[in-house]
């Protein structure tokens, strides 16, 4: 469905995307995931044919994003992270513009976003600038499929948006794929990576890992302890500075480690005795997925500096 090859784009000095390749294949939700600044974006303008790469090739659904432009426009369903519809225009009209501007109808189609926007109809002819951040999700959501698109593109459709929407616009994601419709989907949410059949970790504009989010915890080859103490903030520092600690990130209520070579958990918990700590906590766990991006991550960086 989509094929990228060593694409790379450049804003100056600033290099947004380093060569990055990965395949996207029909029928499957394909998420971009990574912090502010990884390129996700840029990447999502390239293949929507809203920008040029400055080198390598990308073809969606067969077509080149460079010449092909016009048919890809004529397949894909794209909803900008930001919310780009007439303000000023009601629901229902900003419905109707985009479906004229597809040659057809929301009669038609109308199949397709019946879930979606029954949920805003009773708010048709209110002003899309009037709306909710859930609600103008799902208007956007509805303009972006109404001409039954065979790939959607998605740019951080989360960000912004209450629990309840979030979870909402997932279980409307996997009824859009039952019905057929591939999506790639970008956010910095990690835990919504799980969501996704297969997932690109994105850094600093490289792509760290292609893999099903299960593969790739299941390449994590490190032991992973959880710690946590009375004084969180202090906890960090004092974890960052010892000389057996490889890694060490705030997570919630803990601080995720890795270590360089062995220490055992009395060895641990006996310095940070000896530095004030108290209610200390020290325990082995499973990773995740942001403790994977994490890793990779460092693994860039260090290979970056060589």
């Amino acid at each position: 469905m989509v094929k990228v090859e060593n694409i790379s784009k450049k804003y100056g000095k600033v290099q947004a995307l380093n060569n990055i390749t990965f395949n996207v294949d029909k029928g499957e939700i394909f998420g971009l995931i990574g912090p502010d600044g990884s390129g996700k974006t840029t990447l999502f303008r390239i293949l929507t044919t809203l920008l040029i790469a400055d080198s390598g090739i990308a073809k969606v659904d067969g077509y080149d994003v460079v010449k092909d432009y016009r048919e890809i426009r004529k397949i894909i369903g794209y909803m900008p992270g930001r919310f780009s519809l007439y303000q000023d225009l009601t629901v229902k009209e900003n419905l109707e513009v985009f479906a004229s501007i597809f040659n057809t109808s929301i009669e038609e189609n109308y199949y397709l976003i019946k879930d979606i926007y029954s949920q805003i109809e009773p708010y048709k002819n209110r002003y899309a600038g009037a709306l909710s951040g859930g609600m103008k999700q799902k208007l956007a959501l509805s303009c972006a499929l109404i001409h039954k698109p065979v790939l959607l593109f998605l740019d951080e459709p989360t960000t912004g948006v209450d629990p309840v929407s979030r979870k909402e616009l997932w279980g409307m994601l996997k009824k859009l794929k039952e019905d057929g419709i591939s999506i790639i989907v970008s956010t910095a949410y990690m835990d919504e990576a799980g969501l996704c059949d297969r997932v690109a970790l994105m850094s600093k504009g490289y792509c760290l890992s292609v893999d099903t989010p299960k593969n790739i915890i299941q390449k994590y080859d490190k032991i992973l302890w959880s710690v946590s103490s009375n004084n969180m903030s202090k906890l960090l520092k004092d974890l960052k500075i010892h000389s057996e600690i490889e890694s060490c990130f705030a997570f919630g209520d803990t601080h995720h480690i890795t270590l360089k070579n062995r220490i055992t958990f009395n060895e641990l918990h006996n310095y940070l005795m000896k530095l004030g700590h108290n209610e200390i906590e020290i325990k082995t766990i499973s990773p995740g997925i942001e403790d994977c991006f994490m890793d990779l991550a460092l693994k860039g960086a260090d290979d970056a500096s060589n």
